[in-house]
């Protein structure tokens, strides 16, 4: 808790003034402090509401445990709430962001939290009368965790074919019934492509000539302009329902990607890239995802050309601009929470420091996310130095938990272990699509083929984001080899999320079977859980065939293979979304559900039996392990909400897919696994 933050036991009829929110309540998740003897869970709330307004308060109270037993009722019942008052992190004469920071001991049993915020007042005059409440684990809990990614529609979407987000609906249903700790944003958790369609970039998109597009100065009122767009459309997301309730009432953990910005960002090409527009919104989109995804206070001020000393980073931070600090308030001096892993120095087109992330979810796992897209360039996602921090500090939280992490979450922009597609790139990037390429920047010829930015195939930039290609496989191969190190001299399964694709698969990592080594005994056995879209359109059901088609036994190194595992057993609802043997790409929008197993079931996966373990597969196309060889619509987990599985002590799985976008109830169809822990 930051010292400016402040709690008190003043009763809640002291804090009956009038607030007007224009966003919020927005809940995070920061970190946990673990010890031998207490376990203390941090997080935080956010509004945004018009300037001038007094100080807020937000009431907190211990509503019960979860799970329902009369004596902790009673218990909690008589437990005193407290007090919160409102940290300012940022005001100018539009709006003010206040944070409210919460510090919770955790219990021996899971418990519900009530929070009201007295005096909160929308837009429309409507009053916030019920409270809201969030869960939070026992201390022996490993945390329930919700995964999601591309959480908004891209350029162009028929609005009448995919209606709203409406598989946050499910998300609820789910959460009611067992309740998430976190959720888990995988990037894109906003789309602010719109700004170069209907928003201030739109005269600056059609400029025809590159030249003139590159060297395109951003002023300060074009930054305004911009700022004035994110701002709006960050509103307006977070405001609209399923998602604003599933805000208030499960706790966030986010990582941004190119959409949070503008499509593509950091894989264009580098002369490009460094255009001072491009700099620009990056600086802008940086600003308020630090407010709103993180609750913490943006830098002073950001990048323009008519203000020479926002032109380059000092300390990872753009030099204040004076007019943008006009009539408006930045907390300073503000401690880093520990959740951070920052870099070293700044990123190429975005000014600021990559903020990475790590925090322990519960008793036995641990988080870490990296931010992908903060020193992304076409030839690299991360520095070398950056990993080594990230590995440093993980290693250093493993040791000092002396033994108690079992799990490790790995948090990526995009899939890691994912079918190639490195002929399509040779295609799209060979010399045959040059005069195609003239023909569009003369006459207009296959406009919907090139992109408005730098003019290259538009699905390129889509391509160089992944892993898998061909100049990022050293990185890619470097970082999965020092996550089995990793995993090796920890005991420690390591388990992938990755979004982006706008389709479900599970991929994996594992031994080459030539070395004869059982999953529940392997290092190199990592599931990539690749979870996409879900708010956005899938893409068609002849992509995710084709991406079937090229599923094949990849070998990362002489050691480890790695393939998609089939899952999909049969059509979400008995709707058609792909191919009936595609069993490995689901066309269809998604979310998962990831829960540490809690005990043997009498009657679970009847593949092993007595710790009896699968005989090694000739290779990945085939079940790996016991927990593989049930996956499916049958599988324990598959409703997201089963925690039981006769792989005591490893993670059940489970995909969500929606059935029909037009169904406003988000109905969805699900599947499930268990993976295991090491031994």
């Amino acid at each position: 808790m930051a010292a400016t933050d402040a709690y008190s036991n003043a009763d809640v009829s002291e804090t009956n003034a009038q607030v007007d929110v224009t966003c919020g309540p927005l809940l995070n998740f920061k970190n946990m402090d673990v010890t031998p003897s207490s376990s203390i869970w941090h997080g935080s709330v956010l509004i945004v509401t018009k300037p001038g307004q007094r100080q807020p308060r937000l009431y907190l109270r211990q509503a019960g445990p979860v799970t329902p037993d009369p004596a902790l009722i009673q218990a909690a019942a008589n437990t005193q709430g407290v007090t919160i008052y409102g940290l300012r992190l940022f005001e100018d004469p539009q709006k003010a962001f206040w944070r409210f920071s919460i510090t919770l001991p955790l219990e021996d049993y899971e418990v519900r939290w009530s929070y009201t915020i007295p005096g909160l007042r929308y837009p429309d005059g409507g009053e916030a009368h019920s409270p809201w409440d969030f869960v939070v684990p026992s201390r022996t809990q490993s945390m329930r965790l919700m995964f999601h990614s591309c959480n908004g529609f891209s350029v162009g979407t028929d609005m009448e074919a995919w209606l709203g987000p409406n598989l946050w609906k499910d998300v609820l249903r789910v959460h009611a019934q067992k309740p998430f700790h976190v959720m888990i944003g995988g990037g894109d958790q906003i789309y602010n492509d719109g700004i170069r369609v209907d928003g201030p970039l739109k005269a600056w998109t059609s400029i025809g000539n590159p030249h003139k597009r590159r060297t395109h100065p951003f002023d300060n009122n074009l930054r305004a302009a911009c700022d004035e767009y994110y701002f709006a459309n960050y509103i307006r997301w977070y405001s609209t329902e399923p998602f604003k309730e599933a805000n208030g009432r499960i706790a966030q953990i986010n990582i941004w990607d190119d959409h949070d910005i503008i499509d593509g960002f950091g894989s264009y090409t580098d002369h490009f890239m460094k255009c001072s527009v491009f700099r620009g919104i990056g600086g802008v989109a940086f600003k308020y995802y630090c407010l709103f995804q993180h609750h913490i206070a943006p830098p002073k001020s950001t990048y323009t050309t008519d203000a020479p000393q926002t032109m380059q980073a000092v300390n990872g931070t753009a030099g204040a601009d004076p007019r943008q600090l006009e009539d408006t308030f930045v907390l300073e001096d503000q401690a880093e929470d520990n959740s951070w892993i920052i870099g070293k120095r700044p990123g190429p087109y975005v000014e600021e420091k990559s903020r990475n992330l790590y925090m322990r979810l519960g008793k036995r796992m641990a988080f870490i996310g990296i931010d992908a897209r903060t020193e992304r360039t076409r030839h690299q996602v991360n520095y070398p130095d950056t990993y080594d921090l990230i590995f440093s500090r993980l290693e250093q939280e493993v040791v000092a938990a002396n033994g108690e992490i079992k799990h490790l979450i790995v948090l990526l922009g995009v899939p890691i272990a994912y079918p190639r597609l490195a002929w399509l790139e040779n295609i799209l990037s060979s010399p045959v699509i040059a005069p195609i390429r003239l023909l569009n920047k003369r006459f207009g010829l296959a406009g919907g083929f090139f992109n408005q930015f730098d003019g290259q195939v538009d699905l390129l930039d889509d391509l160089d984001d992944h892993y898998t290609a061909r100049q990022h496989k050293r990185e890619r191969r470097i970082f999965i080899q020092r996550l089995q190190e990793f995993s090796k001299a920890h005991s420690a399964r390591v388990t992938i999320l990755g979004g982006d694709v706008h389709l479900a698969a599970i991929g994996r990592f594992y031994s080459n079977p030539k070395l004869g080594i059982h999953s529940e005994n392997d290092p190199r056995y990592m599931v990539n859980i690749v979870s996409s879209a879900i708010t956005n359109k899938p893409p068609p059901k002849a992509v995710a065939n084709l991406l079937a088609r090229r599923n094949k036994i990849h070998h990362l190194d002489p050691d480890t293979d790695e393939t998609l595992m089939d899952f999909f057993d049969g059509q979400p609802g008995g709707v058609d979304k792909s191919a009936s043997w595609n069993k490995v790409t689901m066309p269809s929008r998604n979310y998962a559900c990831i829960t540490e197993i809690e005990a043997a079931a009498t009657n679970g996966d009847t593949a092993q039996q007595n710790g009896v373990s699968l005989p090694i597969p000739k290779d990945g196309h085939s079940p790996l392990h016991t927990g593989e060889s049930t996956a499916g619509s049958a599988h324990l987990a598959a409703d997201g909400v089963g925690s039981t599985s006769t792989l005591h002590g490893g993670l059940n799985v489970s995909i969500r897919v929606e059935i029909n976008p037009q169904n406003r109830e988000g109905a969805a169809h699900g599947y499930g696994f268990s993976s295991m822990l090491t031994t």
